[in-house]
Parts: structure tokens; C-alpha cells; sequence
């Protein structure tokens, strides 16, 4: 795009990623570098962080940190907090607080972007110790905020914590609750067994539940094994007519497991009239400056041998410190063993093993996946963790997960 200046330029970088392009979003960049287009604002480079941080690409990360830099943009609010969901969003949170701390002057967006990031890291003191610094700052949080902070509570089990946030919403900070607060407070309650008082505030609330709130609700009863409100809460969600793909396979799995065949029948009907197929697992990984993407069951065909072989062996140390396959998340028709080969192969298994066989001793290995961890695979991760004594990152649908030392960063809220 010769002759086009850098508004033209942040604009489209910027557009491509509002529009989930964020590939497209750096490629535009890099051309944009070529074309010895001078950056003389910030704009642009804090669009182009927010597609790295997208895309969980963590070295192209710390080169546009570099670059910032070194064009003289650290202290631009702007940049900073673009930096700090960056390296929140790619696993390095620690990277992510130091940028935070160095933000001389702070918005309300620095602050919540900071708490969001803790709170999906599993560190939920860091993030509520945050908002103390925030009030006594004199900035006043957002509804975004108490996301974040009722998130946290969400996924380290600290329900009265949260039920006093929610409560402080309205009353403190003349707050009205949105979907999105109600949601995540649903979460809260139902994700910690509270399944009646979840039930009663999703038909409650002054908003429609969507498909989120009832994807949110019908998970809980299926992990907490309520299959009189499962198959209550799954109808519901049916009748809403569910549009994304893992919401259709969550409904599919629960009427499966309670012998509502008719019901599976419909959601099938659904899936193939929406033209919805099951989202297929992959994960990728950095490793240096490679990154590489794993489909599940597809082993690449440059490292099969390699990747195979230390999966066995894998599973053969795993078995000695008692490890036994948790199936149950394979809802296929098959053979116990051909279930657990099926397991073998996870796409985030594969990108690990990659990690390990091609990463040097003792170094970190992010890993992020498209959808949920299964149950297995995160007994296996934190196995893994313990027997070759690296720290893994896995960034899945819903949070990160910090294996270490055969323990996860969740304490099992996930």
C-alpha cells in the first residue's frame, strides 16, 4: 500500500482486529514496517499488541515490546495496557505485572486489565490485593471489574467473597448489574454446588438468560451429577435454539448420559440444519521462535516416532505412580483401550511433548488449547509437571491452568 499514511495503516490493523483477523492484523504491520512508515504515535502499536496478544503469540509480544521501546512509547498508558493483556493473555502474568507496575499514570482499563489477568491465572489474592491499591488510587471500578473479581472467586471456590461483591454492586457503586455480571455470579454459585440458588437466580434475574447463562448452569449440574436438574436446565437451553458448537456437544453429552435419546436425536437435527459441526480440538505451542499446531489424533509426520515414544513411555511411568485413564469424557462408542488411545492423543498432549522433547531442561512450556481441558488431561499435565519437573501453562477455553510440581494452579475450581 505504497503512499498510505500511518492513520490509514492503524485503521486497518486496527479493523482486522476488532474482526478476529489478527493474522491478517500483523501481516499488515510487517508491511507496514517495510514500508518505513514512520510510527510518531501509539495507536497502532497498541492494535498490533492486542493481535498478539490474540493469537497467545508471545514472541512476537516481546518484539512489539521491544519496538515500543525503543520508538519511545513505554510510558503511554495506551501501550502499557495493551502490553499487560498481552503477556497475561500469552501465560507470562509475571511479565504482565511488572509492565503494570511500571504505568506511571494508571486508568480504571489498567487496573481491571490487570485484575482480569490474575484472576484467569488462578490468583485471586493478587487480584482482590489490586483492587484494594485501586480504591485507596481513588478510581472507581467498573462493572468489568467486578468481573474479573467475582471470576476469581469463581475458580478458587470463595462463594461468600463473591455473594459480598455482588451485593456491593448495586449498593456501594450504583452499579447495574449486565448479563455479563449476572452470568459470571451464576458461575460462581453454580460452579461451587450451589445449584437450587443458581437455578432460582438464572429464572430470576431482569435479563434473558442466554446461552452462555444456561451453558454456564447445565456444565455444574453435569459435573456435580444432578441429572433431575441436567435434563430440567438442558430442555432450556434447547428450546433456546444454541448456536455454538460446544454448546450443541454439551446438550448431546448430557441427554446421552441420561438415556434421552429422542433429545440427542433433536440436538443432532439441530447441528445439521445450523450446518454446526463439533469444534475439533487443537492446540499450539512456542518453543524458541517455533510455534506449532497440534490437531487431536494427528501426530506430525516429522516428529511421529518421537512423540509416540514419549508418550508410551509417559504412560508407562504415570501407571507406576498410579495413574489410571479417566475415560468419561469420551463419549464414543468404543472399547475401553481404544478410549484410552484416544485420550492418548489430545492435541494438548502432543503440543507438551513437542515442548519437552524440543525445549531446554527446566525452561516453562505455554500451551494454549481452543477448548476446555478434558479431566484426564489435566491429571496428566500436573503428572507430567511433577516427573520431568517443568512448569506448564495451559491457556484453555475457559482459564489458565499453572501445572507445577504435580499440583495446578486451580485447586480443582475449573
Amino acid at each position: 500500500m505504497p503512499g498510505r499514511g500511518l492513520f490509514a495503516w492503524t485503521a486497518l490493523v486496527s479493523g482486522y482486529v476488532r474482526a478476529g483477523e489478527s493474522v491478517s492484523a500483523v501481516e499488515l504491520f510487517v508491511e507496514m514496517r517495510r514500508d518505513a512508515v514512520t510510527i510518531d504515535d501509539a495507536f497502532v502499536l497498541s492494535a498490533v499488541t492486542g493481535g498478539a496478544a490474540d493469537l497467545a503469540a508471545l514472541v512476537l509480544g516481546r518484539q512489539l515490546h521491544g519496538l515500543s521501546m525503543r520508538l519511545g512509547f513505554l510510558s503511554s498508558m495506551m501501550v502499557g495496557n495493551a502490553l499487560v493483556d498481552m503477556y497475561s493473555k500469552c501465560s507470562d502474568i509475571h511479565s504482565a505485572r511488572e509492565v503494570f507496575e511500571e504505568i506511571t499514570v494508571r486508568d480504571i482499563i489498567s487496573w481491571t486489565t490487570m485484575i482480569v489477568g490474575e484472576a484467569q491465572h488462578g490468583r485471586a489474592g493478587e487480584a482482590f490485593a489490586l483492587y484494594d491499591r485501586m480504591i485507596l488510587a481513588g478510581v472507581k471500578p467498573n462493572e468489568v471489574t467486578f468481573v474479573g473479581l467475582i471470576y476469581a472467586c469463581s475458580h478458587a471456590g470463595l462463594v461468600q467473597k463473591g455473594r459480598q461483591l455482588f451485593d456491593s454492586v448495586k449498593r456501594e457503586y450504583d452499579i447495574n448489574p449486565g448479563l455479563q455480571l449476572y452470568t459470571c455470579y451464576l458461575d460462581l454459585l453454580s460452579r461451587s454446588g450451589h445449584l437450587s440458588e443458581a437455578e432460582e437466580l438464572i429464572t430470576t434475574m431482569p435479563y434473558e438468560p442466554d446461552e452462555a447463562a444456561w451453558g454456564a448452569l447445565l456444565s455444574a449440574c453435569k459435573k456435580h451429577n444432578d441429572a433431575e436438574m441436567c435434563v430440567r436446565v438442558a430442555d432450556n437451553l434447547l428450546e433456546l435454539g444454541p448456536k455454538y458448537p460446544s454448546t450443541c456437544v454439551l446438550l448431546s453429552n448430557v441427554y446421552a448420559v441420561n438415556g434421552k435419546w429422542g433429545s440427542v436425536s433433536t440436538v443432532r437435527k439441530l447441528m445439521a440444519n445450523m450446518k454446526i459441526n463439533k469444534e475439533p480440538g487443537y492446540s499450539w505451542v512456542e518453543v524458541g521462535r517455533e510455534s506449532r499446531l497440534f490437531h487431536a489424533g494427528e501426530v506430525p509426520v516429522d516428529m511421529r516416532e518421537e512423540i509416540l515414544v514419549f508418550l508410551e513411555e509417559l504412560v508407562s511411568e504415570m501407571r507406576r505412580r498410579g495413574y489410571v485413564p479417566d475415560t468419561s469424557s469420551v463419549m464414543h462408542d468404543l472399547e475401553e483401550h481404544e478410549k484410552e488411545h484416544h485420550l492418548f492423543l489430545h492435541s494438548e498432549r502432543l503440543a507438551v511433548a513437542f515442548g519437552i522433547l524440543k525445549s531446554l531442561p527446566g525452561s516453562v512450556i505455554r500451551v494454549v488449547k481452543n477448548l476446555r481441558v478434558c479431566g484426564d488431561c489435566h491429571t496428566v499435565m500436573k503428572l507430567i509437571s511433577e516427573i520431568f519437573q517443568r512448569k506448564i501453562i495451559v491457556r484453555d477455553a475457559t482459564r489458565f491452568h499453572h501445572f507445577e510440581g504435580g499440583k495446578c494452579s486451580c485447586g480443582e475450581f475449573w
